[in-house]
C-alpha cells in the first residue's frame, strides 16, 4: 500500500514506521492518523514481522494533533463525535499490534504524540528529548483513550502532575518516572532501537505473542469502561469560552487567562 504521510520499511523480521511530515514537526492530521491506523491494522496479517518500531522523520517525533487544521463547521454532532473518534481508534491500533512495539523518541513526543508513545510496549528517548500533554492548556481533556496508559506508567500522582499541568518533561526525568524505558544520546538512538528490537526478533514469536497480550488483558482490562466518554467530554470542552482562549493563546504565543467559563 501507498502512504502519503508515512514511510514503512523492514529488515531482518523488524518493521520501522516513520511519520513523515517534517515540515510540520510531524502533526498528527487527520491523513496521518487514518494512515498510522490502517498500517497498525495491517500487521496482523503480517507472519514475518516480529517487532515494529515507530519513529519521526525530521527532528521530533512528533508536535501532537495538527491545531491549524480545523472541523467541518457543516458537521453534524452526530459525525463530529463520530471522526473525534479517530485518534482513539488510532491508538487503540498501535495498542493490538501483535508484535512488540517500540517508539523511538527524539525532539518532542507532545499530546498524541506521547499517546502514540505509551501505546507501544517500549520507549527510548535520547537525552535531550521531551515529552507531555499539553491538551490542559488549551482548555481541554486528555482523550484518545490514553489516559489510563499514562498511569499506568508513572502512577496516579505523577501522571496527575503531568497531565493536569500540561509541562514539557525533560528525558531525565520521564526515565526516573518509568515514562521512558530507556535515554540515549542524541546520536544513539537508532543503534539502542534495533538493539532491543533485535533481542526481542529472535525470540520465539507465538510465546512473546501471547505472553504480551496476557499482560496487556491484565494491566488494562478496565481503561475501556472507564474511559468510554473521553470523547464527548473533549466535545464538551470545545464549547467552553476556556478553549477558545486557549487555543487564541496558544497561536498568539502567550500565557492563556481562564476564567471557568
Amino acid at each position: 500500500m501507498e502512504y502519503e504521510f508515512l514511510k514503512l520499511e523492514k529488515k531482518d523480521h523488524i518493521a520501522r514506521v516513520i511519520f513523515n511530515r517534517p515540515e510540520s514537526l510531524n502533526a498528527l492530521n487527520i491523513g496521518l492518523m487514518t494512515e498510522i491506523e490502517s498500517i497498525a491494522r495491517s500487521f496482523l496479517n503480517d507472519e514475518e514481522t516480529r517487532v515494529v518500531v515507530f519513529t519521526g522523520e525530521g527532528k521530533h517525533f512528533t508536535a501532537g494533533a495538527d491545531l491549524k487544521q480545523g472541523r467541518d463547521k457543516d458537521e453534524t454532532m452526530l459525525m463530529r463525535r463520530r471522526n473525534s473518534g479517530l485518534g482513539a481508534r488510532m491508538i487503540q491500533a498501535i495498542h493490538d499490534i501483535n508484535q512488540v512495539t517500540i517508539a523511538g523518541i527524539h525532539g518532542v513526543a507532545l499530546g498524541g504524540g506521547a499517546c502514540i508513545a505509551t501505546a507501544c510496549d517500549f520507549r527510548i528517548g535520547t537525552e535531550n528529548s521531551f515529552c507531555g500533554y499539553p491538551e490542559v492548556n488549551l482548555g481541554i481533556n486528555l482523550m484518545w483513550q490514553s489516559l489510563p496508559l499514562c498511569v499506568h506508567l508513572i502512577g496516579p500522582a505523577r501522571a496527575k502532575r503531568m497531565v493536569m499541568l500540561g509541562r514539557k518533561e525533560p528525558a531525565s526525568k520521564l526515565l526516573d518516572w518509568g515514562f521512558l524505558d530507556e535515554v540515549v544520546p542524541e546520536g544513539g538512538l537508532e543503534d539502542a532501537i534495533f538493539l532491543l528490537a533485535k533481542d526481542y526478533a529472535k525470540q520465539p514469536p507465538i510465546a512473546v505473542q501471547m505472553i504480551k497480550q496476557s499482560i496487556d488483558a491484565v494491566s488494562n482490562a478496565m481503561d475501556g469502561a472507564v474511559m468510554h466518554m473521553d470523547t464527548d467530554q473533549n466535545i464538551l470542552t470545545t464549547l467552553t469560552q476556556d478553549q477558545r482562549e486557549g487555543i487564541k493563546a496558544f497561536f498568539e504565543k502567550r500565557e492563556p487567562e481562564f476564567k471557568g467559563d
